[in-house]
């Protein structure tokens, strides 16, 4: 065991740092197994000696991120230990302006900044990872601030209807109703980036398109923000024709999660192959999340992190247990 001291400022910049009852406090003692105290104008950090540097790094990152804002955000603390624990630097990557007032997203893992990043400087985009690690959402965000500083002049979401198949012929309904269930989760992430009646008049302008993928044949889309969702069910060919309605001034991002594939066995997918065939490409980037940047309940990590173990080996005891 051994112990480091961090010195503070003063008694507001220790309560900015430690968070509303403790509250940062807690979730980094936790999350690194030391113990935190503070006394005599010092932080006191006491463990094991490669927790104690963590935790050091984490402190010390987290006293600059209030010094500069002001304010520490649980998103900063998140953001900042799982920077610490991938043994990387937090990122501090330029907060996405959206339409709501006040509204500023950021990346919360270093993974999301180098997605949110590749976005920024390259036309296209194929970014892949688990479920719950933002790739819907911050490209989203990234289309919905680009509308906003007038980058682009539309924001078409799109995403394979019915799965693959895309069979909507046998669903009830005209079009809107048959399509609105699988653009549901597009929808849902563009409601936190604007309001309802905004989304609606830009919705009836054309400004904003949400479409199935197979309605996106014979098309070219100059000056658009082009999202392709869940692009792990595309074909080989659904996804060339994709990506070549690129006009110009345009960007696309293509997002899916590759061990979630429903396409038929004999079919490969559209994401897994471009990923292979376009790597190296001028102008295109491809980013990888992981588990480390699931963003959603902390369950969903201990979820993917089972399903990509497979199943865990029962005990003697727990074979005996119906």
């Amino acid at each position: 065991m051994i112990e480091t001291a961090i010195s503070v400022v003063s008694s507001k910049s220790l309560l900015t740092l430690f968070g509303a009852c403790d509250q940062h406090l807690r979730r980094i003692r936790d999350a690194l197994g030391v113990q935190i105290t503070a006394r005599d104008g010092q932080i006191h950090i006491e463990g094991e000696q490669e927790a104690v540097a963590a935790a050091t790094e984490v402190m010390e990152q987290l006293q600059s991120v209030a010094h500069r804002h002001g304010v520490l955000a649980s998103d900063d603390v998140t953001r900042v230990l799982a920077a610490v624990k991938d043994g990387q630097g937090a990122s501090e990557s330029p907060p996405i302006g959206v339409f709501r007032p006040g509204r500023q997203i950021r990346p919360r893992t270093p993974g999301q900044a180098r997605y949110v990043e590749a976005v920024r400087n390259h036309d296209i985009v194929l970014c892949y990872g688990p479920a719950g690690t933002g790739k819907t959402y911050l490209a989203v965000a990234m289309a919905a601030a680009a509308l906003k500083e007038d980058a682009i002049r539309k924001v078409v979401l799109v995403r394979p209807a019915v799965e693959a198949g895309e069979s909507l012929g046998y669903l009830p309904g005209d079009l809107q109703a048959k399509i609105n269930p699988y653009l549901r989760p597009l929808m849902d992430a563009l409601h936190e980036m604007m309001d309802h009646d905004l989304i609606k008049q830009y919705t009836e302008e054309d400004i904003i398109e949400v479409i199935p993928l197979a309605y996106m044949r014979g098309r070219t889309l100059n000056e658009a923000f082009i999202i392709l969702d869940e692009a792990q069910n595309t074909t080989i060919s659904q996804m060339k024709m994709f990506l070549t309605r690129m006009g110009n001034g345009s960007k696309i991002v293509v997002s899916g999660d590759i061990t979630q594939i429903d396409l038929p066995a004999n079919a490969k997918s559209g994401l897994v192959d471009g990923l292979d065939r376009l790597r190296g490409l001028d102008g295109i980037a491809s980013v990888k999340l992981t588990r480390a940047d699931i963003v959603r309940h902390p369950l969903v990590q201990q979820i993917v992190h089972a399903y990509e173990h497979g199943p865990r080996k029962r005990s003697p005891a727990e074979r005996r247990t119906p």
